[in-house]
C-alpha cells in the first residue's frame, strides 16, 4: 500500500513552499511527491475561471521541476507528476522519473498516452470523468493501473461511492477528492493499492485544493492506518 501526497498546485507558485511540502510529506509518511506539469494557457481556459491567473502561476518551469526532483532525491521520496502534454513527458524523461500519472482530465488524450506509454514506464490513469462502460484500452508494454475517483472538488462523502469499487480486480487505488482522511481509510481497508491524496501545509491557504487536503497531522495518521492493516493482513 503506498501514500501519494498530490501537492499540484499547492505550492502556490513558490519553490520554497514546494519544497516544504517536499520535506513535510516525507515526515508525514507519503510515499511519492506528486505535483502536475502543464502549460496553464493551453490548458485552462480564461473566459469563466476565476482561478486562471492562479493557473499560470503554479505553471512549473523545466529548472523548478530539476529543482523539486533533486530534493525528492535528497529527502528520500518518489518524485511523480501528472503530465499534460507531450513535451512536458520529454521533460519528465531527462529528469529521470520512475513512471507517470494520467490526470482525469487526460484519459482521453490519446497523442499524451501513447507518449507516456513509448516511454516503457508504468502509468496511473485516475478515471474521475471517463464514461465508458470499459477501461480504456491503452497499449503499453509497462503495467497501466487505474485509480477510482469522482471529478469533484470536494467531494462530498454521500457521494464516494467506495461501496461497490472493485479494488482487487479492476482499480488499483483511489485518487480522493473529499475534505479529511475517512474516504481514504475506507479505501485502503476494502484493498486499494495506492491512495492519492492532495497536501497542504494549511487548508485555509489561498487556492482551489487546500480545502480538501490533508494536513500533515492527517496525512500521518493515514501512514499509521496503513501500517496498522498491513500487519493486520499479513500477521
Amino acid at each position: 500500500m503506498e501514500i501519494i501526497a498530490e501537492i499540484g498546485q499547492n505550492h502556490n507558485g513558490e519553490l520554497n513552499l514546494a519544497l516544504e511540502l517536499i520535506h513535510a510529506a516525507k515526515e508525514s509518511g507519503a510515499d511519492v511527491a506528486k505535483f502536475q506539469l502543464y502549460d496553464a494557457k493551453a490548458l485552462f481556459p480564461k473566459e469563466g475561471n476565476d482561478w486562471y491567473d492562479y493557473n499560470c502561476k503554479t505553471e512549473l518551469k523545466f529548472d523548478q521541476l530539476h529543482a523539486l526532483a533533486s530534493e525528492c532525491r535528497k529527502v528520500g521520496i518518489e518524485f511523480m507528476a501528472s503530465v499534460f502534454d507531450t513535451k512536458r513527458v520529454k521533460w519528465l524523461e531527462d529528469i529521470g522519473v520512475k513512471r507517470y500519472k494520467i490526470a482525469s482530465r487526460s484519459a482521453t488524450d490519446s497523442a499524451l498516452l501513447q507518449a507516456v506509454a513509448h516511454t516503457g514506464k508504468p502509468m496511473l490513469v485516475s478515471l474521475g470523468m471517463w464514461k465508458g462502460k470499459e477501461f480504456p484500452k491503452i497499449e503499453s508494454r509497462a503495467p497501466v493501473h487505474f485509480l477510482y475517483c469522482v471529478s469533484r472538488y470536494p467531494t462530498p462523502l454521500s457521494e464516494v461511492g467506495l461501496g461497490s469499487v472493485d479494488f482487487g480486480n479492476k482499480y488499483y487505488g483511489f485518487s480522493d477528492h473529499t475534505v479529511g482522511i475517512t474516504a481514504a481509510v475506507v479505501a485502503f481497508s476494502r484493498g486499494a493499492r495506492a491512495v492519492e491524496k492532495h497536501f497542504t501545509l494549511d487548508k485555509s491557504m489561498y487556492g482551489p485544493d487546500h480545502v480538501c487536503s490533508a494536513t500533515p497531522q492527517e496525512l500521518s495518521q493515514l501512514h499509521s492506518f496503513r501500517i496498522e492493516v498491513e500487519q493486520c493482513l499479513t500477521g
